[in-house]
């Protein structure tokens, strides 16, 4: 689940990154759906048309030693 997102997100690691450093992004089906600054905006915004558990929100760091990978949108209603 999620692989196509997960792949997006390292195909264009570095174009996120330059763009959208500490921020947030939506990924869904090999696009980017929003840019938010926090977790829960993220959530709220994009469960009103997309359902819970079929997006991904990676987070992009400021500074590349604290990259980590983060799947926010894991948990099934």
């Amino acid at each position: 689940m999620l692989e196509a997102e997960h792949q997006y997100y390292m195909d264009n690691r570095e174009s996120l990154r330059a763009q959208y450093l500490g921020k947030r992004v939506v990924i869904y089906k090999n696009k980017i759906l929003g840019v938010y600054d926090s977790d829960l905006e993220a959530i709220k915004e994009t469960t009103k048309t997309i359902e819970l558990g079929t997006f991904c929100i990676k987070y992009i760091p400021i500074d590349p030693a604290e990259e980590y990978h983060r799947v926010c949108s894991y948990i099934r209603n």
